[in-house]
């Protein structure tokens, strides 16, 4: 994440160019040095530098066109022998003054005293200000002869030529590495405003259109059903059913089949309803928290040039949807129960400690793993004291706030009343959870283009910033999981099942199924460089935290919808 930064030794002088400078030469490596180096190099670690708030791109050729890349690979592996970037090749891109006092309007990130705020007086000398940073690693052998009696920062007698293709610092036991590095100032026309440009321009904008298309067709294919079920099937039954006469309408009765025979147990409490408003509460919350974060993404408030404000965005905007994830909760608990509010107190407690306890549980758990192998990074333990203070000062208040609103709000009544006896659920034909599954498959398909994007995004160090794109995604995967939960529920109605609230529930929230088989999919194919059972499971870990995220949001957005639909379909039926 780049919240942790170390100076580095590599020092510059602002638009002054430097060749062949000498930075240090190592100690004989030792058997262990050499190995952790050789397994360092085998997993591909990146060096990031960053310079006046600019992290380094690295510009490789790929065919005909040039890949991005920020940082640059501690070495590379060539034929059995290893070989490591001891060279680096800086260029900075400055760009001149236009206002003598411009430092002091602008601000710059870190490193506010890279830029003088004017010129010195007297001085014809003009100001510079970095706009870009580029660096190109090169491996090269330094003749030990010309070293010696080198201090840091000397320059090398002989001219280093920087090859990018071509490697020479083989390294082996018992021999020290020699660093140098050099820097050119190139002045170019990027302003800057538009210094970032070069991190944030998307390739693929193609790959994006395509997949919203896709997802688009997915949507109209299930909204032409969604039609189907209204205009046909509920239309037609009222209509025919309204125009009979009393002893008809008797005698109909008895013939009535599909979703009319559930009517007076439809409304029936599910099985654990005190664990479905939890979740359906922390599902809002999520939801909320996704809509409200890539939004403000979207209009350019949480740029990447600003490190970490993503992630406190989204945790400022979770703690205070606590409110709306209370006055869920305990309304839905309410109407489940005919407006019963005892227990508002306990329901309130649950949703505030339900979401945030696995996901500390999930953190801390593999937080012990990143210390148990001297990772950095590993949380450090003053930041887990601050997330829990966070939580119990700021987040569970909030969600009791919630919940206090949600026991005063009149509960949502039920248009028909239940019976005393539950009826008996026909046998099925096939069983209703494989429809359940399937069901997942569909907003997989409008969420799994993205998801490839992303995950490169979280796993790989690449920039994503099509939160624009991110956003049309997020509402068009909120539309598909209505969607399919509403026929799912339908098609669960009709052949007289009417236990259709968990069934909802997970007919949207089982494309957390597929987003983690395509997750251990990524790790097998895409990340084939992890090595070792702590790296997997690492990434296995927030695999989990993330499907279990997306799972409480899908599915209470096809909870919802299924609610509001049954709630409609049977307020449409006179029934004596």
């Amino acid at each position: 994440m780049g919240d942790r930064i170390e100076n580095s030794p590599y020092k510059f002088k602002m638009y002054t160019n430097e060749t062949e400078i000498f930075l240090c030469q190592t100690k004989p490596l030792s058997s262990d040095e050499y190995k952790l180096l050789t397994n360092r190099i085998d997993e591909i670690y990146q060096v990031n530098v960053i310079l006046d708030n600019l992290p380094a791109i690295r510009y490789t050729k790929r065919d005909s066109y040039y890949v991005r890349w920020t940082g640059y690979p501690i070495g590379i592996k060539v034929e059995n022998a290893y070989y490591v970037f001891n060279h680096l090749k800086f260029t900075v891109l400055v760009h001149k003054y236009e206002e003598t006092n411009v430092a002091s309007v602008m601000g710059t990130g870190d490193a506010a005293e890279v830029i003088p705020s004017a010129a010195k007086p007297g001085s014809s000398d003009p100001g510079y200000m970095v706009v870009g940073f580029e660096v190109t690693p090169c491996s090269v052998r330094h003749n030990s002869d010309s070293l010696k009696g080198l201090k840091m920062y000397g320059k090398y007698p002989s001219k280093i030529t920087c090859e990018d293709n071509t490697v020479y610092m083989a390294i082996k036991e018992n021999e020290p590495v020699a660093f140098s590095y050099e820097v050119a100032f190139v002045e170019t026309d990027i302003k800057w405003p538009s210094r970032w440009d070069a991190y944030l321009k998307m390739e693929g904008a193609k790959v994006h259109w395509f997949s919203i298309l896709n997802s688009l067709m997915v949507i109209t294919f299930l909204a032409g059903i969604v039609l189907v079920i209204f205009l046909r099937t509920v239309r037609r039954d009222l209509t025919h059913y309204e125009e009979l006469d009393k002893e008809a309408q008797a005698q109909m009765n008895e013939e009535l089949s599909g979703w009319k025979l559930v009517v007076a147990d439809v409304f029936r409490a599910p099985s654990n309803p005190g664990l479905l408003c939890v979740m359906v509460g922390n599902g809002v919350q999520i939801l909320g928290m996704a809509v409200v974060t890539i939004m403000f993404s979207a209009l350019g408030f949480m740029s990447p040039a600003s490190r970490g404000t993503l992630v406190t965005g989204m945790l400022i905007f979770y703690m205070i949807l606590g409110i709306l994830a209370g006055y869920v909760a305990v309304r839905m608990w309410r109407t489940i129960f005919c407006g019963d509010h005892r227990g508002w107190v306990s329901v309130s407690w649950k949703v505030a400690c339900f979401f945030p306890g696995i996901a500390f549980l999930i953190l801390f758990t593999l937080n012990f793993l990143l210390w148990g192998s001297h990772s950095t990074g590993a949380i450090p333990l003053s930041l887990f004291v601050i997330l829990i203070l966070l939580w119990f000062c700021i987040s569970v208040p909030l969600t009791f706030v919630g919940g206090y609103f949600g026991a005063k709000a009149p509960h949502i009544e039920y248009p028909v009343r239940t019976n005393q006896i539950p009826r008996e659920i026909p046998a099925q034909k096939y069983p209703s959870w494989l429809l359940v599954l399937g069901a997942g498959t569909l907003p997989f398909g409008t969420l799994f283009i993205e998801l490839f994007f992303i995950m490169s995004s979280i796993w790989m160090g690449r920039v994503y910033y099509v939160f624009g794109f991110l956003f049309v995604v997020l509402i068009l995967l909120v539309v598909v999981c209505a969607e399919v939960s509403l026929v799912l529920t339908y098609m669960h109605l009709c052949v007289e099942d009417w236990k259709w609230w968990w069934k909802s529930f997970f007919a949207s929230g089982s494309v957390a199924l597929y987003i983690f088989l395509y997750s251990i999919n990524y790790l097998i194919f895409d990340l084939k460089s992890l090595s070792g059972p702590v790296s997997a499971t690492l990434y296995l870990g927030y695999s989990f935290l993330m499907v279990l995220t997306i799972m409480l949001a899908t599915g209470t957005v096809g909870l919802l919808s299924s609610f509001w639909f049954v709630h409609y379909l049977f307020s449409s039926v006179k029934l004596d």
